[in-house]
């Protein structure tokens, strides 16, 4: 049995083109790039090659890319190294019930050192209330993180226009864009953001590097790992040259690729959600109908828990998920679907397909195929009559 992976959204397989780049890095191109000599210096070259790649791919200048360990720490450093730098300025900090753990536990744990955090509220689709947003900053308010496209039900928040007014007051602007950055076009030239946090493992690189984009004018940020003063002093710490290089490919080939796969995953989703509609009743679907990620499905089916349903497409060799994987493994109800207002017993029926590059046609029909019979199967147990009609 061939086995079939919707779980893109939390990690993707390293293109082979990516693995080839890096490999060198642990063989025989193994230099520091901070030492001086032949072989150091080869692996500085490298990673700033890995810069240009990266700042290539969002339309920026090397010298704003700041290398990490992942998405994760990226949204740290902007977060509590802006709060701490600008602490003087203000502590208050806007953000949304909607992001990402990285982001809303760094809050948690910047409130507990005193500063504000403010919750702006998303409608329905989980996107963000832009008037809401006006009137909840202050002349205390010193950043606004939020997300660019959410990790489970894959809609898109309108930075744009909340970069604008956070220009227009004065306010610095971070968004975590792990989600977006390789599956559709990120131009910080013309995007009003400050920082931007993205990941490698999520468009086809390594695990355990990321980088952070900061606008050329923001003021310093406080660090969070002090050391040798790598990275402009920003992150301290030799570089993981191996995986760098790897982010650097990942985000070359993204770039080439970025509209054919966009195209590609938005029709294999597309004809999917169609096939799931017209066959197994009852089904919901959630996120923004417009303002989405091309390769994410979000869905519930009446009656059919979650994560017993994700067990029996995991026997048949489907791989998806019920929710981020940073929190899949919680048994408590998806926060972002809190923000949202979906009842509670809807929240526990849902799971998330996210496609890649790899994924083909054939594949949508099998998963289609193996969704019906464990959605009949686990109605038929549960004694759920679905009716004649789709929900």
């Amino acid at each position: 049995m061939r086995q079939i992976y919707l779980d893109h959204n939390a990690t993707t397989p390293v293109d082979k083109e990516v693995l080839e780049a890096m490999l060198p890095h642990y063989r025989e191109a193994f230099g520091n790039p901070s030492s001086a000599h032949a072989r150091g210096r080869a692996a500085r070259v490298c990673l700033d090659l890995a810069r240009e790649q990266v700042a290539a791919l969002i339309g920026a200048h090397p010298a704003e890319i700041t290398f990490t360990s992942g998405g994760t720490e990226s949204d740290n450093l902007a977060i509590t190294g802006t709060a701490r730098a600008l602490k003087d300025k203000g502590t208050h900090i806007i953000t949304s019930r909607v992001e990402h753990p990285a982001v809303l536990n760094t809050c948690e744990e910047l409130r507990k050192e005193g500063f504000t955090i403010a919750y702006v509220p998303v409608d329905s689709y989980g996107r963000i209330d832009c008037a809401a947003l006006a009137g909840m900053i202050t002349d205390d308010t010193t950043l606004i993180t939020l997300q660019h496209g959410n990790s489970e039900v894959g809609t898109l928040q309108p930075i744009e226009e909340i970069g604008e007014l956070a220009r227009a007051r004065g306010v610095l602007f971070h968004t975590d864009a792990v989600q977006t950055v390789g599956k559709i076009a990120v131009d910080t030239q013309s995007l009003p953001v400050d920082m931007l946090s993205l990941s490698a493992h999520k468009m086809y690189g390594p695990k355990g590097v990321g980088a952070l984009y900061i606008r050329r004018g923001t003021p310093p940020l406080a660090p969070l790992i002090s050391g040798g003063g790598q990275e402009k002093k920003r992150r301290g710490g030799t570089e993981n040259v191996p995986g760098i290089v790897g982010l650097g490919k990942a985000a070359e080939i993204a770039q080439s690729r970025l509209e054919s796969d966009r195209l590609h995953v938005s029709e294999l989703r597309n004809g999917l959600r169609q096939r799931i509609e017209s066959r197994i009743p009852s089904v919901q679907f959630y996120g923004h109908p417009e303002f989405n990620l091309p390769n994410t499905l979000y869905l519930g089916f009446a009656g059919v828990e979650g994560q017993t349903l994700m067990i029996h497409l995991d026997i048949a060799g489907i791989f998806v998920s019920t929710g981020t994987a940073c929190s899949s493994g919680s048994i408590l109800p998806s926060g972002v679907l809190g923000a949202m207002a979906v009842p509670e017993n809807e929240m526990i029926q849902t799971i998330r397909i996210s496609l890649g590059r790899g994924n083909r046609p054939e594949e949508m029909e099998r998963a289609v195929d193996a969704l019906e019979k464990a959605v009949l199967e686990i109605r038929s147990k549960t004694g759920f009559s679905a009716g004649l009609a789709p929900k």
